[in-house]
């Protein structure tokens, strides 16, 4: 039986792959087959194999199965803008059935596959295709990241209803605090407790990118347990 999580922001830049490479490496703690896919990606960088995706390599190195990058990342695209216009410059047009090709095939290699979204949960990958069809599609449970900052909780609380009218189930949030001018933060963050129907499943403090000792050890085993327990 295969398990995983769709990881999904309220915005981009607020720490989905940072969340997802915890789940990944928590996982593999635990004795789990897991692998990390990045279906799209923008901003990709040319290198002799082709456009490659840093989010998706950070994936990679973490996850405990070797799998090829092309099913790790689908749709690698050069421009660091919104993923349909950077396919279009590229004249690709995304589709649905090759990232669930591609889904399928880390699933007969790997127990667990922990999915990294692209932008927030609605983000246009085509004329007709949004992140949240594919998260529906790979029926899994979806953990969102609430990147902590002024604005969070109408970006947290809108997502987290969009997520709901999907009916797609809410495993957990996690609260990752990504502005130090913050204020109020115990404060913001107990308000979203409060409204949002579904567990908070960690609490980063903010790290100052590239500064190792200020990393958080992980996510915690109870947490895992009870998110493999539920998937």
């Amino acid at each position: 039986m295969n398990g995983g999580w769709f990881v999904t922001g309220t915005d981009t830049s607020v720490g989905k792959t940072r969340v997802s490479r915890l789940l990944l490496e928590a996982l593999k703690r635990a004795g789990h087959s897991a692998v990390g896919m990045k279906p799209v990606a923008s901003g990709c960088r040319a290198m002799d194999d082709g456009w490659r995706s840093d989010d998706a390599r950070e994936l990679m190195a973490v996850s405990g199965v070797s799998v090829d990058y092309a099913d790790v990342n689908p749709y690698a695209l050069k421009s660091a803008c919104a993923p349909h216009i950077a396919a279009h410059e590229m004249g690709l047009e995304i589709q649905l059935e090759k990232i669930l090709e591609s889904f399928r095939c880390l699933q007969k290699k790997s127990a667990w596959v922990v999915v990294e979204g692209v932008g927030g949960w609605r983000v246009p990958l085509g004329e007709h295709l949004t992140m949240a069809d594919v998260a529906r599609a790979m029926r899994l449970p979806v953990i969102l990241v609430v990147g902590l900052r002024l604005g969070c909780l109408n970006h947290a609380l809108l997502t987290a209803e969009a997520i709901r009218r999907a009916d797609v189930p809410l495993a957990g949030w996690v609260a990752n605090h990504i502005d130090p001018a913050m204020t109020h933060v115990p404060e913001n963050i107990t308000a979203l407790e409060q409204r949002i129907a579904a567990p908070l499943l960690a609490r980063f403090p903010y790290q100052v990118t590239g500064v190792d000792e200020n990393r958080p050890s992980g996510l915690s085993k109870e947490t895992i347990m009870h998110l493999t327990s539920d998937s």
